[in-house]
């Protein structure tokens, strides 16, 4: 196990570097390129693009006031190590090479995390098969140091965790995303970056001509603006760029539509609830025990997570949300609701698997259903050692076949605007995890489709 702390002195000033980063303003309106999005996907490709092109100008704007509040500060904050995902595809290749970026960039910048490891735990005999074939998968994934453990090797290394067998994982982690990408915007205004929080976009068009000429239309040819009547920085002034890119998460298919590209593959969001250990029960888990997934089910299961604060996160569920951006069960947005639900891809998704839908309300609503499922793996663990804890939305990108998108997606279009704009329509889990590799090649799309 590797543990990397930071002390408070140390976390003080981290802190502080970030509110500085975060009330940021500039007051000049026009950019070479333009990232919209300030989630971690967003903050790690603008970094990227800024380290790659140090003379040209960039603008990252974000609609909430801070950076990486929703999916980037909602998530369970493992740094996985690429062994689910099917051996030589794009997903495998970035999340091993992204998870090895990621230790070296917290290595290099101070950033705690602790390399805790994880279980991924059989309980039935039926499940075996199930783990040899993932055990096959990691290796031809070149996931380090995997191996498979007996009930003794799990006791071992998880003493109150039950099982036949297991895949362990010594090279996973935790860490705290929104401290790493709080650290990725830091990286790009200390490179002369241009940071606008409250910046919500809602449109992207053609300058107009000015009575004084085009030239400068003909430079900066984009416009990017906020329509709402609100104060904010990009309010009653456009930003203008020669290009722009969008990393919008559960937004990304509605910024595809405003610059007229295509709104699929559509973005349903999830809401994963979770719970957590009493602190008086922390004991019982050390590192991070997951589940055998189930093939007929779209979701991994429920699973224990450490946390960086010295937390213990159960869960998640997996339940449509009503909100693209509600946390809390009664969170509802009209729009967003209408969305979801008109959605072929959406129905056709529920009716596969309404009894697997059903299971999870059930089990958001009743935790001692939750609780039974988690005690497979720990049956010390009572439902009085739990509480309701917080929860994330995950930007699930469907197609109108109701299939779950599970690749990268990159949108562009046609004609003045979309020649010029480019869409990452989806970034699959484990995005955080691949962040750095993700921008990496993010970066390389941007600098083929564009003359930077």
């Amino acid at each position: 196990m590797m543990i990397r702390t930071l002390s408070t002195a140390s976390a003080r000033a981290v802190g502080a570097a970030h509110n500085k980063l975060l009330i940021r303003r500039h007051l000049h309106s026009t950019y070479d390129v333009a990232v919209v999005g300030g989630g971690i996907v967003g903050l790690a490709t603008v970094r990227e693009l800024i380290l790659r092109h140090p003379t040209l100008s960039f603008v990252l704007l974000e609609k909430e006031k801070e950076l990486a509040v929703h999916q980037s500060g909602h998530n369970s904050g493992v740094i996985h190590s690429g062994i689910y995902y099917t051996p030589g595809s794009l997903k495998a290749r970035l999340c091993v090479r992204g998870a090895t970026l990621a230790y070296e960039y917290c290595e290099k910048k101070g950033l705690p995390y602790n390399r805790c490891g994880k279980l991924i735990v059989a309980v039935e005999q039926e499940e075996i098969p199930r783990l040899k074939a993932l055990h096959e998968r990691g290796m031809k994934n070149n996931v380090r140091d995997l191996s498979i453990v007996d009930a003794k090797g799990i006791r071992e290394r998880e003493p109150y965790c039950r099982g036949i067998m297991a895949l362990d994982s010594p090279y996973t982690g935790i860490v705290d995303w929104r401290m790493v990408a709080l650290r990725y915007g830091r990286d790009f205004e200390e490179a002369g970056g241009t940071v606008l929080t409250e910046s919500e976009v809602n449109d992207i068009s053609m300058v107009k001509e000015s009575p004084s000429g085009s030239a400068e239309g003909m430079k900066y040819p984009i416009s990017i603006r906020d329509t709402k009547v609100r104060n904010t920085p990009i309010m009653g002034k456009e930003v203008h760029c020669r290009y722009v890119l969008t990393c919008g998460g559960l937004y990304s298919d509605r910024l595809s539509q405003i610059s007229g590209c295509s709104r699929e593959p559509r973005i349903v969001p999830f809401r994963g609830d979770y719970l957590v250990l009493k602190p008086e029960k922390h004991y019982l888990v050390k590192g991070n025990i997951y589940p055998v997934p189930d093939p007929r089910f779209p979701f991994l299961g429920v699973h224990f997570t450490p946390r960086m604060d010295g937390s213990v996160w159960l869960g998640p569920n997996a339940v449509l949300a009503f909100k693209r951006e509600g946390y809390k069960v009664y969170d509802f947005n009209a729009r967003d609701f209408a969305d979801a639900l008109s959605f072929r891809g959406l129905q056709k998704l529920v009716m596969r698997n309404m009894t697997y839908g059903i299971g999870e309300m059930y089990r958001g609503v009743f935790i001692g259903a939750q609780v039974k499922i988690l005690q497979k793996y720990i049956p010390e663990l009572s439902l009085n050692d739990v509480l309701r804890g917080p929860a994330g939305v995950r930007a699930q990108a469907l197609d109108r076949d109701g299939n779950l998108v599970d690749d990268f997606v990159f949108d562009g279009g046609v004609g003045d605007v979309g020649s010029r704009v480019l869409h990452v329509r989806n970034a699959p889990s484990p995005a955080a995890t691949s962040s750095l590799a993700i921008a990496e090649m993010i970066a390389d799309e941007v600098e083929s489709r564009f003359t930077l």
